[in-house]
């Protein structure tokens, strides 16, 4: 089944020739999907895809506020670039910022009237293109594949990230 004999610690695991396509083909797609995605949103709602997303999670909060931080983390961005983000935001009016109430170390982002309206009228353009490009072209088992696929990468991902964060913390005097 294998192409190759099973590596020794000291040689890489080289892919075979159908995990190399297979990889090829996913990587096209994670490049080409968040753009064809944006493209949409640019072109129908002025939003890049980020933003979006940023306003997106936003409307599912309680409030429609939450800790920049943990903002920066749902749209995977550092800090400084989400603030700028922010801050293009405001300019029109779709969110503010004030002092996390909770804690005034933090500052809260919130999503005004004016961002959720705008948000409310881009989404279905969105999920009409993420229906064409994804949901139409698979059948219901494609999409079971592609979702129990989805969620055993992200766990890897989240394994690999504690183990990271757990040697880091070790390794801090």
């Amino acid at each position: 089944m294998s192409e190759q004999p099973p590596s020794t610690s000291d040689q890489p695991r080289w892919l075979t020739t159908a995990e190399r396509e297979t990889w090829q083909q996913f990587a096209m797609v994670l490049h080409r999907l968040p753009a064809a995605l944006g493209a949409q949103l640019q072109r129908d709602a002025q939003l890049s895809y980020v933003e979006y997303y940023v306003l997106a999670g936003l409307s599912d909060q309680p409030g429609h506020r939450m800790r920049m931080s943990d903002l920066a983390v749902l749209a995977n961005s550092e800090q400084s670039r989400l603030s700028h983000m922010i801050s293009r935001l405001e300019r029109r009016g779709f969110v503010r910022r004030e002092p996390d109430p909770a804690n005034g170390r933090y500052t809260q982002a919130i999503l005004t009237d004016a961002g959720h309206a705008h948000l409310t009228e881009a989404a279905p353009g969105h999920v009409a293109q993420v229906r064409d490009l994804v949901f139409d072209v698979l059948d219901p088992a494609e999409l079971g594949t592609l979702r129990t696929a989805a969620e055993k990468i992200g766990e890897m991902i989240d394994r690999q990230e504690q183990r990271a964060a757990c040697k880091g913390t070790a390794s801090q005097p």
